[in-house]
């Protein structure tokens, strides 16, 4: 007991001394009975008060941000398979994986008696059509001679119309097999020569992404897929929110995406959240709209995602600069307990927005912290 006082009465035996220890940023001063959560108080003379800024936290109204995880799919909406309208041996193959391609542009040719069928089948259906429409045109002179019955123009008018429609439902056979005005102009001439091969053609712009043909391959119409084209300027990320955080999320939230390979964060938004739980998981799933300039973002790339919520919540807020680190790596803030004094105060923080830090729990709103100069204080707490 003696020599705690003696220790006590020689620290305030130093304070008295203007000429000594002036270089010291503190004095340590033990305290009888100490807080449970604190070692001590630091007592600061009035000269080195003037280099903290002091501080109260303050209460904010806070976006809720959710963290989550994500990996990169192409966008559906603008990714197709390309299937060959008719069957038979691949002659020719034009873009392998990677090209980029506009819509209608040829991605292969298929040689296909499909194709010779169809264009026999037009050329005779416009024959009998050209036929029924000499015989309608002789006819109508002749019911205008009276050479014959009314009735029989009207069966001979029956007949051109059916021709007529022949000629149609041919016509649309070549259009839906691809085939090219070029191709339909040397049909009309009679006695060319039919060309068996039909080009498949891409039905939009994008880049090819998969190849799942080779040269001579049999293909079937309406069954092999050839190749998978997307525009992959826009991808998909699929994430996934925990139950704690689903309430939070709405469609139209602002989400920041990273990629540690890739420097530049990526924004998107989100676009749906899933009706269904993912049993695996226990995560229902959501989709996230992203540009993707340059196509960095390539299928199955892992993201980490920050989904900036319109959620709002009210949050006791801290200045970063004020949340220091023990040698445990814990955070903790210097309180003031007394005018000059100061102790230190372990506390549990949470997000970060604008050089402010939301403080969990271990602080209250009416207590004053250290918002500027509490790496001194450790240093000097260091040093004793």
């Amino acid at each position: 007991m003696w020599k705690c006082e003696i220790i006590a009465l020689a620290a305030w035996a130093a304070m008295l001394q203007p000429g000594c220890n002036r270089e010291k940023a503190v004095t340590y001063a033990a305290t009888a009975q100490p807080a449970p959560e604190q070692a001590g108080l630091f007592t600061v003379s009035r000269e080195q008060l003037g280099r903290l800024i002091i501080s109260t936290p303050r209460r904010a109204d806070w976006s809720i941000t959710v963290h989550t995880t994500g990996t990169v799919d192409w966008d559906a909406g603008h990714t197709t398979q390309v299937i060959t309208q008719v069957s038979g041996p691949i002659s020719r193959i034009l873009v392998d994986t990677g090209a980029m391609v506009h819509g209608g542009d040829a991605l292969l040719y298929v040689s296909s008696p499909d194709v010779s069928a169809a264009i026999a089948a037009y050329k005779k259906a416009r024959n009998q059509r050209d036929l029924a429409r000499r015989s309608l045109d002789r006819d109508k002179e002749l019911l205008d001679r009276g050479a014959i019955a009314e009735k029989d123009l009207e069966a001979v008018q029956a007949a051109y119309n059916d021709t007529a429609t022949d000629v149609q439902n041919s016509l649309q056979t070549l259009r839906i097999f691809g085939i090219s005005k070029q191709d339909l102009d040397q049909a009309e001439q009679q006695g060319a020569s039919i060309n068996p091969e039909l080009p498949v053609r891409s039905p939009i712009a994008g880049t090819v992404v998969q190849k799942l043909i080779s040269p001579g391959q049999l293909v079937q119409a309406g069954q092999t897929t050839c190749f998978l084209v997307s525009d992959v300027s826009t991808v998909w990320v699929q994430g996934h929110i925990f139950d704690r955080d689903l309430p939070s999320v709405r469609v139209g939230d602002l989400v920041d995406e990273f990629n540690a390979s890739i420097p530049q964060p990526f924004h998107g938004v989100v676009s749906y959240i899933g009706a269904m739980v993912d049993a695996p998981t226990r995560t229902t799933p959501v989709r996230i709209v992203t540009p993707n300039p340059r196509g960095l973002l390539k299928k199955d790339t892992f993201v980490e995602a920050v989904i900036h919520t319109r959620t709002k919540k009210n949050i006791l807020a801290v200045p970063v600069s004020a949340v220091l680190r023990t040698a445990e790596n814990e955070p903790f803030v210097y309180v003031e307990v007394q005018p000059g004094q100061f102790a230190r105060r372990l506390i549990t923080t949470g997000e970060q927005q604008n050089g402010k830090a939301e403080v969990l729990s271990g602080l209250k709103d009416d207590e004053k912290i250290v918002e500027e100069g509490g790496l001194f204080l450790q240093f000097a707490e260091s040093n004793q």
